[in-house]
């Protein structure tokens, strides 16, 4: 598992992986200095109240609103622009260290767009529910983020690394048969995650990541070392 984390974090040397990162960067970026711009035209072009000292407490307020608003959706904004753009992060992740293998199924573009939303959508709303226990239970509110994170971004960078070379049953099917490594992987996606800046680099090297614990599991060896057999699994389909 150690070893698959070093691989990934590796593979940000790889231009097309540093392109992804730069993708999600820059346009969580521009999306939020338009929202900021916004915010800050309605609020200081606008009289709520009537009272001079009112309005600009609220038009300070809702500034800072922002700011923090940005602060804290900003590593969940690049992660959803960059998960567009991960099939390519795994394609080179493949064709460095699995170079054996057939080519991948084909996806279509709604398939694409339908597991990134997934994705956001699952993060985003289970992460809702569990804020009461964040605050409820204080001491345990780390094991439960790590706990509840760590499944979810197990599970879903797992299948979507998965589904490339299987049916989205079969691939649930497999992590369900073994779920320790993803969940462990996911895990370790979840911590880094919470690491300012490293979070920006988050999306790219958890699909690296994932797709070493997927071949791993499947007994993919990487390239230049005796395959571990062969497995029905791993085999793409037409």
């Amino acid at each position: 598992m150690i070893r698959a984390l070093l691989l990934a974090i590796g593979q940000l040397s790889d231009p097309g992986s540093r392109r992804v990162v730069w993708i999600g960067v820059l346009s969580a970026a521009a999306a939020f200095a338009l929202l900021a711009t916004g915010v800050w035209w309605a609020l200081f072009h606008t009289a709520l109240t009537g009272y001079e000292w009112v309005d600009y407490v609220i038009d300070l307020l809702g500034g800072l609103a922002v700011l923090v608003l940005a602060w804290l959706l900003f590593p969940a904004t690049v992660g959803t622009v960059s998960s567009f753009f991960l099939d390519e992060v795994v394609e080179a992740v493949e064709r460095r260290h699995y170079p054996q293998l057939p080519p991948p199924r084909q996806t279509g573009v709604v398939e694409e767009l339908g597991t990134a939303l997934r994705f956001l959508v699952v993060v985003l709303l289970v992460n809702i529910a569990a804020l009461p226990l964040y605050f409820l239970l204080p001491g345990l509110n780390l094991l439960i983020f790590y706990t509840v994170n760590g499944y979810l971004l197990g599970r879903e960078y797992f299948e979507m690394v998965a589904v490339r070379r299987l049916g989205r049953k079969e691939a649930a099917y497999l992590r369900r048969s073994r779920p320790l490594k993803p969940f462990s992987a996911g895990v370790a996606i979840a911590f880094l995650s919470t690491i300012p800046f490293v979070n920006l680099l988050v999306p790219v090297i958890a699909s690296a990541f994932m797709v070493h614990v997927y071949h791993s599991m499947v007994g993919h060896s990487l390239a230049g070392q005796p395959t571990a057999g062969p497995s029905l699994a791993g085999r793409s389909r037409p």
